[in-house]
């Protein structure tokens, strides 16, 4: 037995299903190029997120449990949601959530390998959107027909499935104020749309963080002039752009100035991040396509997990005003622009963290320069309630039961905007956040794999959850 269900009995059924429904499903979901709103701003009129969305609802129609309501609601001028309510049969409520946009194609998949192609390859199903997060709705219901089918107590279902998640989710308020008294109050909200740092354990994800995003213009001259005119008498742009950025970051050390920025961690997350660092190792920093000998932040792993979870870190993602270099004249350039990427603590609150910036980089410009910040988008990051008693219990034996190795607690340096707008619903919830994004699983880019393995140990985790969940109601 493991916990509530049979294991031997669950695993057998998971396994089964998978070979015979779910994969090709998955295989299915991944020939349809649905690329979430903010990369095809024709979404309606391409039909591909609607097609994704059939094909996954005809899936769920013939899976669910008896009695199971599915629905697409569509809202005018947004993208569908397919919303599946499972009756419980025993106590409590449960939010199950996921997403079938994608990312868009990027390059550099393998000559054998394509975004819209499914390959696979011993355990890993090759292709856009199956780990990021099309499994999910997969995984998530046959969690549900694990406890029906073995006839454990289970709790009220209700999987929420979005489609525009990769384009920050900006449809999900209005679906969660349209569905109003039918999400009830549910007691456990489990999204699987997070990562592990290896496929052998479970690993619950206990924060994300927010992000501050933003263009920074430095103007000095209207237009470009010569520059062996002009240097050294007209400052550069670019000079004065790094000089406004030593106000946010140490650039010997990355490390962050701002106070407004910054976060104290909680004790319980440095324990966390201890614990974690011994399972990981120099995983962490191995992972990383380091070029030649270039080194992490830190030689420690405890110090890169609460780098990477809990500290603020700058990046340039984009640059205006500096042409290629095969086509650089001896021109001082009149303005540079930079969009900077700020990731924040998760209880930082990124509309208040994008004033400080633009305070702090705009006040008093050096030698009285044209300085602009243009806000360019803020996300609040999160953190999750307390995992102790029937929750930490419940993960605890079934990660030794579905994966042999207890579970591993530890926050991760994305954000899923979502989680803050649900937590704020429901504040009384317990969150189960967790996910496939492995090593080499490379979500966003090319070569996306989904480790099968992985999914399917997680459908028997979410089951025995929802029992303990139903248990203790």
């Amino acid at each position: 037995m493991s916990g509530y269900l049979n294991l031997e009995q669950a695993q057998a059924m998971v396994e089964s299903d998978w070979r015979e429904s779910i994969r090709p499903a998955l295989e299915a979901f991944i020939r349809i190029p649905a690329k979430s709103p903010a990369f095809d701003r024709d979404w309606s009129a391409n039909g591909y997120i609607d097609e994704a969305v059939a094909q996954v609802e005809a899936w769920c129609r013939a899976q669910a449990p008896a009695g199971s309501h599915v629905e697409v609601i569509r809202l005018r001028g947004r993208t569908p949601l397919l919303w599946v309510d499972v009756p419980g049969t025993g106590p409590g409520e449960t939010l199950l959530y996921g997403h079938l946009d994608k990312q868009p194609e990027a390059s550099g998949w393998d000559s054998d390998k394509g975004p819209w192609t499914p390959v696979v390859e011993g355990d890993r199903l090759y292709g856009r959107g199956a780990a990021d997060d099309g499994y999910a709705v997969f995984s998530s219901l046959e969690a549900v027909r694990l406890l029906h089918e073995q006839g454990v107590p289970c709790p009220r279902c209700m999987l929420l499935i979005e489609c525009a998640e990769e384009s920050g989710s900006p449809d999900l308020p209005a679906y969660i104020e349209h569905l109003g008294p039918r999400l009830g109050q549910p007691g456990l909200v489990a999204c699987l749309d997070s990562g592990c740092a290896n496929y052998e354990q479970l690993w619950v994800t206990t924060s994300l963080r927010g992000m501050a995003a933003g263009d920074l213009t430095v103007r000095v001259l209207d237009q470009g002039v010569h520059s062996g005119d002009a240097g050294g008498v007209v400052p550069s742009s670019f000079r004065i752009a790094r000089a406004l950025l030593e106000r946010i970051e140490d650039a010997a050390t990355g490390a962050i100035r701002l106070p407004a920025l910054q976060a104290e961690i909680p004790a319980e997350r440095v324990e966390q991040a201890e614990l974690a660092a011994s399972v990981i190792g120099t995983d962490l920093a191995d992972k990383y396509p380091w070029a030649s000998a270039t080194r992490p932040n830190s030689e420690s792993t405890p110090t890169l997990i609460l780098n990477r979870t809990w500290r603020p870190a700058l990046e340039v993602i984009g640059a205006d005003g500096l042409p290629p270099r095969t086509e650089a004249g001896n021109v001082l350039r009149p303005a540079t622009t930079l969009r900077l990427s700020l990731r924040l603590p998760p209880t930082v609150d990124g509309e208040a963290a994008t004033r400080a910036l633009q305070q702090t980089l705009t006040e008093a410009p050096p030698q009285n320069a044209e300085v602009q910040f243009h806000p360019a988008g803020a996300a609040n990051g999160w953190n999750a309630p307390a995992f102790a008693g029937w929750l930490g219990d419940s993960l605890g034996a079934s990660s030794r039961a579905w994966f042999g190795q207890p579970a591993v607690f530890m926050g991760e340096g994305g954000s899923i905007p979502l989680m803050n707008l649900l937590g704020a619903h429901f504040p009384a919830a317990r969150f189960l956040v967790t996910g496939v994004l492995g090593p080499g699983s490379n979500a966003h880019g090319p070569n996306e794999f989904l480790h099968m393995p992985m999914a399917q140990r997680l459908s028997g985790v979410v089951a025995e959850a929802l029992a303990a969940q139903s248990a203790a109601d």
